[in-house]
């Protein structure tokens, strides 16, 4: 049985957001008041060239990024050893009454057209959602992991 070797592919935004919006699952990091990392799992979509995530205005993702608007997540694979990248950006935090329709958006870019959207705007509103939204800067290669190559 052959390895699997690491593989590294270099993206350009266009293809990097193509692979985001495939994938939900995200590490979202961003810094603690004293400079110190604060990770957070979340959900995640793809909308108007940015990563969306939904989250209530206490959380410390929130906090964090309205005090210091530098982000990075880590977009993860449904499989485990599937491929992964890590983007770099800048955050904003968009709170009500302004963010029920970029709520709207970050449903559809997960889950498609809801049954009813006046019902879902009025939970968002009822829940007290935010919406965060990371504009990538920077990112890595979409990566696999695996053996170096020099071992094939």
């Amino acid at each position: 049985m052959s390895p699997q070797i690491a593989t590294t592919t270099r993206v350009e935004l266009p293809e990097l957001l193509a692979f985001v919006a495939e994938r939900h699952h995200v590490v979202l990091l961003t810094q603690r008041a004293d400079g110190s990392p604060q990770l957070s799992p979340v959900t995640a979509g793809v909308d108007d060239g940015a990563i969306v995530i939904a989250t209530y205005p206490e959380r410390a993702k929130a906090v964090n990024l309205r005090r210091n608007a530098t982000a990075s997540v880590l977009v993860l694979s449904d499989e485990w050893n599937g491929a992964w990248v890590q983007v770099d950006g800048e955050a904003e935090v968009i709170d009500l009454p302004d963010s029920v329709e970029p709520l709207v958006g970050y449903f559809r870019s997960i889950a498609g057209e809801h049954s009813d959207w006046d019902e879902y705007r009025e939970a968002m509103v009822r829940q007290g959602k935010s919406l965060i939204r990371v504009t990538p800067t920077r990112w890595g290669p979409v990566a696999t992991g695996g053996f170096p190559a020099r071992l094939a």
